[in-house]
C-alpha cells in the first residue's frame, strides 16, 4: 500500500529550506517595474520590428501608415463635410477633421493592439520567462513610433491648408505624452481581459466605433450639445471622454480658430487625471494577474 502523499505545508517548507520558489510568480511590484526597466531594449525592439513587419506585405510598405488615416479623414470627410453638412458649424473643418482621425487612430490601434497583446503572443509568453507587461508596452511604444511618422504628415498637411507652425504648437507635445500614458494603461486594462476572454478582440471594433461617434472626431461636441435638452450625466461624460480631451487639446495647439472657449472646463487637469488614472492603476490590475498569463 502506498503512503499518503506529505502534507502541503511540508512541502512549503521543504522547498523554503532549499531555497525553491513557485515558477513563475508573482514579484512585487517594485521588483516587477525593476524587471521591466532590465527589458527596456527588447520592448523598443520588439516594437520597432512589429512596426516594421505590420506593412511588410504590402507593396506601398509603411506608407499605408499614413495613407490609412487619410482614406479614413476622406471618407469622414465626404459623408459628415458634405452630405451631412457638419463643416458648416466648424471653422477650417478640414485641419479640424485631419488632427481629430490621426489623434483617434492613435488611441484606437493602441487599445486594439493591447488587446491582443497576450492572446496574441501566446507562444512567446509559454516559451520564455519575462514580465509579461513588456507586450502591451512594447505595442504602446509601437503606435507612438507610428504617430510620430504620421504627425510629420500631418505637420505638411496643416501647413497646406494654412496653419503654419507657431509656438502654441508645443502644447501639443505635453498632450501627446498624456494621451500615450492613458492609452498605455488602457491597453494593459485590456490586455488582461483579453488573456482571459479572446472574444474582446472582436468585440472590440464595434466599442471603437461607438467611443469614436461619442469624441467629436467628425463634429463639434459643444455644437451638438447646443441647445439639446440631454440629462445632465450625457453632457459630462460627453465633456470628460477622454478621447475628446486630448484630441480637443491637439486641435487647440494646432489649429488657430479652435480657441480655448470650445475646450472644456478644466480640460488639462481633465488629461493628467485620466492620463494618472488609467497608466497606474492599468498597470497594477495587469500585474496582479502575472502569474495566469499563459496558463490554462
Amino acid at each position: 500500500m502506498s503512503s499518503p502523499p506529505p502534507p502541503t505545508a511540508d512541502l512549503a517548507s521543504l522547498a523554503a529550506r532549499h531555497g525553491l520558489t513557485v515558477s513563475g510568480a508573482r514579484p512585487s511590484l517594485p521588483a516587477y517595474l525593476r524587471q521591466l526597466w532590465s527589458r527596456r531594449h527588447f520592448i523598443t525592439a520588439f516594437a520597432t520590428a512589429k512596426l516594421t513587419a505590420q506593412y511588410s506585405q504590402a507593396k506601398l510598405g509603411q506608407v499605408w501608415q499614413l495613407m490609412t488615416p487619410l482614406l479614413n479623414a476622406a471618407v469622414y470627410y465626404l459623408i459628415f463635410g458634405k452630405i451631412l453638412n457638419t463643416s458648416k458649424n466648424v471653422p477650417d473643418f478640414v485641419p479640424f477633421l485631419v488632427t481629430g482621425v490621426f489623434i483617434w487612430t492613435f488611441t484606437a490601434n493602441s487599445i486594439m493592439s493591447g488587446t491582443r497583446a497576450i492572446s496574441g503572443n501566446i507562444g512567446l509568453v509559454r516559451a520564455l520567462h519575462f514580465p509579461r507587461a513588456s507586450l502591451p508596452v512594447a505595442l504602446a511604444l509601437q503606435q507612438l513610433q507610428q504617430l510620430l511618422f504620421s504627425l510629420g504628415a500631418l505637420v505638411v498637411i496643416l501647413t497646406v491648408l494654412g496653419e503654419f507652425p507657431r509656438w502654441s504648437w508645443l502644447l501639443a507635445v505635453p498632450a501627446l505624452v498624456l494621451q500615450c500614458a492613458f492609452n498605455t494603461g488602457l491597453s494593459m486594462v485590456l490586455a488582461r481581459l483579453g488573456a482571459r476572454t479572446p472574444d474582446i478582440a472582436q468585440l472590440m471594433p464595434f466599442v471603437l466605433r461607438t467611443w469614436m461617434y461619442a469624441s467629436g472626431v467628425m463634429f463639434s461636441i459643444p455644437h451638438i450639445l447646443k441647445d439639446r435638452d440631454l440629462p445632465e450625466f450625457v453632457v459630462l461624460a460627453l465633456k470628460c471622454n477622454p478621447a475628446a480631451v486630448y484630441i480637443d487639446l491637439v486641435r487647440f495647439a494646432f489649429i488657430d480658430s479652435y480657441t480655448a472657449d470650445r475646450l472644456p472646463p478644466h480640460v488639462w487637469a481633465l488629461a493628467l487625471g485620466w492620463a494618472v488614472v488609467l497608466a497606474v492603476g492599468g498597470f497594477v490590475y495587469f500585474w496582479k494577474a502575472e502569474e495566469q498569463y499563459g496558463r490554462g
